[in-house]
């Protein structure tokens, strides 16, 4: 069988460049999950503290250790789960993933929330994400 991932966005759902509405996957491969990144170095350290637009960056970071070490890359990303604090600029943390993400013809599928607080009160943004990583 065929591996492949297909980006879908049907007819009556909004189309958008930044991200996509449905992806399906098919055929051998591995399917990575990725749990939630915040703004933490490889040395434990919180980057950007009450600063929502150097916390992303370094969350943006960290996804891009996790994909590597998987052999993959932000343009394998199915699925980003983004969890931004209330009252924190989302627009802001938006255009610095762009940064990461590129100007991917198939964006990965992205959920937005709003959030009372996270585990840490320092932290402002954590991001999970699903890839997937066809066999060859």
């Amino acid at each position: 069988m065929e591996n492949k991932m297909e980006h879908i966005n049907p007819d009556g759902l909004i189309k958008n460049s930044a991200f996509s509405q449905i992806i399906t996957t098919e055929g051998n491969g591995k399917t990575i999950y990725i749990g939630g990144q915040n703004a933490v170095n490889g040395i434990g350290k919180i980057v950007g503290k009450n600063d929502i637009l150097k916390q992303t960056e370094q969350v943006m970071k960290n996804l891009e250790i996790a994909l590597k070490s998987c052999g993959v890359n932000f343009e394998s990303l199915v699925k980003l789960g983004i969890h931004i604090v209330q009252g924190q600029n989302a627009y802001g943390a938006f255009q610095v993933s762009q940064k990461f993400l590129g100007q991917n013809p198939n964006p990965p599928i992205i959920t937005v929330l709003y959030v009372t607080g996270l585990i840490n009160p320092e932290f402002l943004i954590e991001i999970d994400a699903i890839a997937f990583k066809p066999e060859k």
